[in-house]
C-alpha cells in the first residue's frame, strides 16, 4: 500500500438521481466530511452535467476529501434541463447500475490517492448499491431520504394486494369513494385511507413499474444493516416504533439542515446551493423584505410535480383572487408537455404583489418572517423545511409518499390543510385566506411553532437526532469523532 494513502474512513454516497434525494445526501455528506470522513459522492452522468450547468465546472472538482464521481443511469440520452421520469429511473438503475458502481468502487480501492472504501451509504431506492457493498465485503447503510410514514406506506403494498383491495377493477375508483376506504390495520399509523397511501396503489394493474420498484425497494430497505432516516423521533414516534420492531437499527438524524448548525465549517469549499440542479434566484429574498410578518403565500411544488394547464390556471387565479402577496416558484418544466406562459391578464392583475421565478433558496424563504403559509406538494424535504421554519402548509400532493406526508401534516401534526386533487380556484382562494388571516391559520401557525421548537431541541446537543447522528458515526461508521 502506497505511503500516500490516508487512514481516514471513506464513505461512498449513492443518492437516487432526483433533486429531493440529492439534497439530503449532500447535507449528510458534508456533516460526515466535517467529522473526519473522506467522501465520494456518486451522481449519474446526466445529473452531473446539470450540476455543472447550474453551479459551474469549478464546483464539481470537489476538494481533497470530497470527490464527485459518476455512473451512467442506464437511460437513453436526454438533453433536457428537467427531472427524468422517476419510474424509468427506478427501473433503469435497478437493471443497469450494479456493474458500473461495482467497477467504480474497485477503482477507488485500487487507487493510492484516496483511502480504502470503508462504507457505502445508498438511497432507499438504490438497492443494487447494497448488493455491491455485500459482494465486495464493504459495510452498507441505507439512507431513506423520505419520511418514516412514507416507508411504512410502501411496506403495505403486498398486504393491500392480499386483502384484495388493489388492483382496482377500473378507473371508476378515482371518483366512486373507493379511495376513502379506511385502513385500520397498519401498525403505528392511525386514520389512514387508501388515498393516504403512496400514490402508486391507485392502480388497475400490478405490473406498473413504480408499484413494483417502490414495493421491492422498501422491503429491501428494511433488511439493511442500518437505516438512516432524515426525521425526528418525536415527529413520527408511533410509526418509527413500528418500523423498529422490524429492524431496530434505525437512526433518526433530522432535520439535517438544523443538525448542520453544529458544523460551522460544513459549507467551506462548497457553494451555498451546493446541490441545486436549477439556478437559484436570490432576489426574491429582498422582495420578501417589503411585506408584513406572516402575510406572504409561498408556492412551490418541488422538483418533480407536473400539472395540467388547467390546474396551473386554477392555482394562478386562486392566488390572484385572494388579493394577498405571493412568491411562486414555477419551474420551466412544471406544465406537462409544454412550458406554458401564464395568461397576461393574470400577470397584470398581480404585478404589484406577485413574484414569479423558476427556483429559489427555499430554506431561506421559509425562515423569512414575512412568509405566512407554504403551498406545497408535501415532498419530505419541503415538509421538514416548513416545520423548521415554523410555517403552516396547504398540501397538494402529487405522487409517491407525498399523499402520506400530507395526511400527517393535516391530521397527526395539525399544521396544514389539503386541496382536492382536482383543484378549483375558489378553493385555493378560500384556503390561502383562511391560513393567512383566519382563526384556523393562527392555530396552525402556533402548532407549527411548537413543532419547530421540538425540531430544534432534537438537533440540540443531547437531543434525539444529535445523539443518533453521533451513534451512527461511532457505532456504525466506526469513526471516533470528538
Amino acid at each position: 500500500m502506497g505511503v500516500s494513502r490516508s487512514q481516514k474512513p471513506h464513505v461512498v454516497c449513492v443518492p437516487f438521481p432526483a433533486q429531493g434525494h440529492v439534497n439530503p445526501f449532500m447535507q449528510l455528506s458534508k456533516l460526515l466530511l466535517c467529522t473526519g470522513f473522506h467522501i465520494t459522492f456518486v451522481n449519474t452522468e446526466f445529473n452531473h452535467k446539470r450540476l455543472v450547468k447550474s453551479l459551474g465546472q469549478e464546483f464539481v472538482k470537489g476538494q481533497p476529501h470530497f470527490r464527485f464521481e459518476t455512473i451512467p443511469d442506464g437511460l437513453p440520452p436526454s438533453d433536457k434541463d428537467a427531472t427524468q421520469s422517476i419510474a424509468a429511473l427506478c427501473d433503469a438503475t435497478r437493471k443497469h447500475c450494479y456493474e458500473p458502481l461495482k467497477e467504480l468502487v474497485k477503482k477507488l480501492n485500487a487507487s493510492h490517492e484516496v483511502p480504502l472504501v470503508t462504507s457505502i451509504i445508498y438511497d432507499g431506492l438504490m438497492g443494487f448499491a447494497g448488493k455491491v457493498a455485500r459482494d465486495l465485503d464493504i459495510s452498507e447503510q441505507q439512507f431513506w431520504t423520505a419520511s418514516a410514514c412514507g416507508l411504512m406506506g410502501y411496506l403495505q403494498f403486498d398486504e393491500l394486494v392480499e386483502r384484495g383491495i388493489i388492483p382496482f377493477q377500473d378507473e371508476s375508483f378515482t371518483t366512486d369513494g373507493s379511495l376513502d376506504t379506511n385502513l385500520d390495520w397498519i401498525s403505528g399509523m392511525k386514520n389512514m385511507r387508501i388515498r393516504d397511501c403512496p400514490s402508486f396503489v391507485r392502480t388497475t394493474t400490478l405490473d406498473e413499474t413504480s408499484f413494483i420498484c417502490f414495493g421491492i425497494e422498501a422491503k429491501t430497505c428494511m433488511k439493511s444493516s442500518s437505516i438512516i432516516i432524515n426525521t425526528i423521533q418525536e415527529l413520527e414516534s408511533e410509526v418509527l416504533n413500528a418500523l423498529m420492531a422490524q429492524n431496530p437499527n434505525i437512526y433518526n438524524i433530522g432535520p439535517l439542515q438544523l443538525l448542520g448548525r453544529h458544523f460551522p465549517d460544513k459549507d467551506k469549499g462548497f457553494k451555498v446551493s451546493g446541490s441545486n440542479l436549477w439556478k437559484n434566484d436570490s432576489k426574491c429574498i429582498q422582495w420578501l423584505d417589503q411585506w408584513e410578518p406572516s402575510s406572504v403565500i409561498y408556492v412551490n411544488y418541488g422538483s418533480i410535480t407536473v400539472m395540467s394547464e388547467d390546474h396551473l390556471k386554477e392555482f394562478a387565479w386562486g392566488l390572484a383572487n385572494s388579493n394577498l402577496p405571493f412568491l411562486w416558484i414555477k419551474r420551466p418544466d412544471l406544465v406537462m408537455g409544454e412550458s406554458t406562459q401564464l395568461p397576461q391578464d393574470f400577470l397584470d392583475e398581480v404585478k404589484d404583489r406577485g413574484y414569479i421565478t423558476s427556483w429559489c433558496p427555499q430554506e431561506q424563504v421559509l425562515s423569512h418572517p414575512s412568509v405566512g403559509v407554504f403551498l406545497t406538494h408535501c415532498g419530505w424535504n419541503s415538509t421538514l423545511e416548513g416545520i423548521s421554519g415554523g410555517v403552516p402548509m396547504i398540501g397538494w400532493p402529487f405522487f409517491a409518499e407525498q399523499q402520506t406526508n400530507c395526511r400527517y401534516i393535516c391530521t397527526t401534526w395539525g399544521i396544514g390543510m389539503d386541496i382536492k386533487d382536482d383543484v378549483k380556484r375558489e378553493e385555493v382562494t378560500t384556503l390561502v385566506k383562511e391560513m393567512i388571516t383566519g382563526e384556523r391559520g393562527k392555530e396552525m401557525r402556533q402548532k407549527c411553532l411548537e413543532w419547530k421548537k421540538k425540531a430544534i431541541e432534537a438537533t440540540d446537543m443531547g437531543g434525539s437526532s444529535y445523539n443518533d447522528f453521533h451513534r451512527l458515526v461511532k457505532e456504525v461508521l466506526h469513526n471516533d469523532v470528538v
